[in-house]
Formats: structure tokens, sequence, C-alpha cells
């Protein structure tokens, strides 16, 4: 097995104290990623040790400005195995995210627009420290996604040729 096959298969990247523990892909394929931004989560106990485990899902999940704060719904935390049932978390409850004051007001500002959403993209483990990458999103419609597919294969045709002349 290679290398490269490896890293995908542990769906785990470290690079100097980071570990990428899940990437959302759906998010790029469904939305055209205007910026990131990288905001702090809040979690419980066995929340952040089923975190480590990898046992998580962003697919389904989205942000969204509250009285002042953001919060990340339909991240399926899975429950940890060996916490019992006394301190388990509920899998999808809403989950605050830390964030400056001023990067909250210019999110709120972004997604007022028509169009616009908050997706996670990534999760990784920063220093010790769960750490969630939002994006402002704007929708892609279907003739998008198919020019995306069509760029991305084209990009992949060219690289092979290339490989194979040298």
């Amino acid at each position: 097995m290679c290398a490269k096959s490896a890293l995908k298969n542990s769906q785990a990247k470290r690079d100097g104290g980071e570990k990428i523990v899940t990437v959302n892909r759906r998010a790029y394929h469904d939305y055209f990623i205007e910026e990131e931004v990288e905001a702090g989560i809040q979690l419980t106990g066995t929340e952040i040790k089923s975190i480590r485990d990898g046992r998580l899902n962003l697919r389904d999940a989205f942000a969204r400005v509250e009285n002042g704060e953001m919060w990340l719904y339909s991240m399926h935390i899975s429950p940890y195995g060996q916490a019992g049932n006394y301190f388990q978390h509920d899998p999808l409850r809403r989950r605050k995210l830390l964030l400056h004051r001023r990067q909250i007001d210019y999110m709120a500002d972004k997604v007022a627009t028509k169009g616009y959403a908050l997706i996670p993209l990534r999760l990784a483990l920063r220093n010790g420290r769960a750490k969630i990458d939002i994006g402002i999103a704007k929708g892609k419609r279907d003739f998008d996604k198919r020019q995306s597919l069509a760029e991305r294969d084209a990009k992949r045709q060219i690289e092979q040729a290339l490989r194979q002349r040298g």
C-alpha cells in the first residue's frame, strides 16, 4: 500500500500539531467557497473524545447567526463508546462557535445577502483544540456543477498526459 492511499484510508493528516479529522467534500461540490474563517467550537468531554476517534459527520451541517452568537447545526458526533449512558451527549445538538464579535458581524452581513450560507468545510485538531473552518458560500446551480466536473476531468487528463510524456 502506498503512502498516498494510507493517508486517504486513515482520513487523518498530521502537520506539526494539526490533525485534519474530516473534510466536507460535498460543500466544495455544492457551493462556491468565497471566504474561510477558523472558529473554535464548544464541546463536552465525550464529544471531543469521539472527534479524536474520527466519529463525526459534517455533510448536512450548517451555521447560523442568532442573537449575536454563531451556532453550528446538524453536525453529527457519534456517542463515545466507553462513556456509559449517563455521560453521553446528544449527537445532533447545536454547538456554539467561538469567534470574535467583528467576525460574527461580518459573516452575518454576508449571509444576509441572498444566496449565501455558512457551511463547515473541515474540522481539525490544532494543538489539541478542535477548530472548524467555516466557509462563506454561494450555492452552485446544476450547470455550474457540471462545468466544475468537466474542468476537473480535463485537468486530470492533462496531468496524466504530462506524466506519460515525462
